[in-house]
């Protein structure tokens, strides 16, 4: 039996690190070790920097879970990176080189996102997003209740405009050869189900559950559902 991975969790757009408090816990309880990266969400390709240095700091394999946008980083991340051995895709984009969550999130009818955002520019060059406080817990969580819905808004962290309209810049995505597992909800405003389904079987998924009535929010609503899929992964990785 190889040595026990780690797990690396990546959060999306509009969320914190600590949104995977609850999948942690339920780690903690299997005897598997988690870090909880924070995701810049400033550019694919520099917060995929950021998560690939994580990994290297850690020195051991990994499973590299990502929720939403944080699909478009470990894949990115994935790509080329022996350490990683098993991929995780919560409600999150699997992109193919050149696609951004922008265009995958438009592939298919259903995201409400567009019309729950507010913009406004950065220091740095062009606009950041956030979920309007008053439209978040229906857009991103509508399957929590009403205080902590609020207060994953308070906590939320915006992303650049760069970072959802950017392509995977990596020459062979990181699902190619490394093997993958998903899990969404079926009710996800912010990417459609039938988007999720799409790119899970494109990436030839080992195993995808999809949660009836689960929101977007889904390691928040649905913490066991998360943690199944990333023990399965975990099972693999450790042969």
């Amino acid at each position: 039996m190889s040595e026990q991975p780690v797990v690396v969790l990546v959060h999306g757009a509009f969320a914190e690190s600590a949104g995977w408090n609850r999948v942690i816990r339920r780690l903690h309880s299997n005897q598997l070790t988690a870090v909880a990266a924070a995701n810049p969400l400033r550019s694919v390709e520099g917060d995929a920097a950021y998560v690939r240095d994580v990994i290297n700091g850690i020195g051991r394999p990994v499973v590299l879970v990502g929720h939403s946008y944080g699909g478009m980083v470990i894949t990115e991340a994935a790509a080329g990176n022996p350490a990683v051995q098993a991929l995780v895709y919560v409600a999150a984009f699997a992109p193919e080189p050149g696609e951004s969550a922008f265009l995958l999130s438009g592939k298919f009818e259903g995201s409400t996102l567009g019309g729950a955002l507010e913009a406004y520019p950065v220091a740095s060059g062009g606009n950041e997003f956030r979920i309007a406080a008053d439209k978040f817990h229906h857009q991103f969580c509508a399957d929590v209740d009403a205080e902590e819905a609020a207060l994953m808004a308070a906590t939320q962290r915006p992303v650049t405009e760069r970072a959802l309209t950017g392509g995977l810049a990596a020459s062979e995505a990181g699902w190619r050869t490394t093997p993958s597992w998903f899990v969404h909800g079926e009710h996800d405003l912010n990417i459609p189900a039938a988007a999720l389904r799409f790119m899970a079987e494109r990436a030839g998924s080992r195993g995808t559950r999809e949660i009836a009535g689960a929101s977007h929010a889904i390691a928040a609503s649905q913490p066991d559902a998360v943690t199944a899929a990333i023990l399965d992964a975990a099972d693999h990785a450790q042969g």
